[in-house]
């Protein structure tokens, strides 16, 4: 068992570079919303 299969990844193919991409797109989107919005907020860019 690889360390990926663990902890709250505790299903089969957790480690899969499959599961591993679709996690650090919806990371990294969620990293970039947050900037942008964040900009937009203290900014007032339009």
């Amino acid at each position: 068992m690889s360390d990926l299969n663990r902890g709250i990844m505790k299903f089969k193919g957790a480690d899969s570079p499959v599961a591993i991409a679709i996690s650090a797109v919806l990371v990294l989107g969620a990293i970039a919303f947050l900037i942008v919005w964040a900009l937009q907020t203290a900014y007032s860019i339009s």
